[in-house]
């Protein structure tokens, strides 16, 4: 049963995301309107992060509602404190926060990269002396996403 919840805690965003893109994609390509294909896209986005978290804690209250073991590590485990009657545990939020942490931080990250780049690029074509310090400010963009990361890493080493 786990195997199943941690599959499609990876097959939904994944599917919903991959979907919306190439629908996306299309539809630019004919076309459409780029505000509907960014608010379609935010949509999915939303709704992919609700279904993980929904997963996460029916994860979580199915972990709570497992039997416990017989025997001597029955009797060790009996003595940790018991985990929310919701099922929500401490492990559990700290993987929702280290996705929430990743997530934003990509995407701040690639609002920066989206605005400095094409900036550098131009400020580049027109002295490329300027090449230099207009990367410093690309560069910038993209250590937010990786700061992203080492603070998820540093949540998911005190779970």
């Amino acid at each position: 049963m786990h195997i199943i919840i941690y599959a499609l805690l990876v097959i939904i965003p994944f599917a919903a995301l991959t979907a919306v893109t190439y629908t996306g994609v299309k539809a630019a390509l004919a076309g459409g309107s780029k505000r509907k294909i960014l608010l379609k896209n935010a949509a999915v986005f939303v709704a992919a992060l609700i279904a993980v978290t929904a997963l996460a804690i029916t994860a979580g209250a199915v972990d709570a509602a497992a039997p416990a073991e017989t025997g001597i590590e029955a009797e060790a485990e009996a003595e940790e404190p018991a985990p929310a009657a919701s099922g929500i545990t401490d492990k559990g939020l700290g993987l929702i926060a280290a996705a929430l942490v990743t997530s934003l931080a990509g995407i701040g990250g690639g609002i920066a990269v989206a605005a400095g780049a094409p900036a550098a690029i131009a400020a580049a074509s027109e002295n490329a002396s300027s090449f230099g310090k207009s990367l410093i400010f690309v560069a910038l963009g993209e250590s937010i996403a990786l700061y992203g990361v080492v603070i998820s890493i540093l949540i998911l080493n005190n779970v």
